[in-house]
């Protein structure tokens, strides 16, 4: 149960620490903030231990640019998801580069 994440700097071929992400549900037309994180020095962070939200549209927001040190073409990596089934562990990684990432729902 919960939602993490797992960013690996795929340029450098290591973890990236230090990536602040926060985690928004959708209400309506706007964005509401349910968490924040830091990645550790493995490159993880838990933004919600326990159970799901409600389902519906929430997304990650990766502040890219800061970890990049603003020599990447994407300041920051918004991931929009769906959260169906409140009871399941969603795992969203991202792999990172300067120029391009890429994500998916892992396990």
């Amino acid at each position: 149960m919960g939602i993490s994440t797992h960013v690996l700097d795929t340029a450098a071929g290591t973890p990236a620490p230090g990536v602040a992400v926060t985690l928004d549900r959708r209400d309506g037309e706007i964005w509401v903030r349910l968490a924040e994180a830091v990645t550790d020095d493995d490159g993880r962070a838990v933004l919600l231990p326990g159970p799901l939200p409600a389902p519906g549209a929430h997304r990650l927001v990766f502040a890219t640019g800061a970890y990049l040190g603003g020599a990447g073409f994407h300041p920051e990596v918004p991931v929009v998801f769906t959260v169906a089934d409140p009871a399941a562990r969603l795992h969203v990684p991202l792999l990172l580069s300067p120029f391009g990432y890429t994500t998916y729902r892992g396990s």
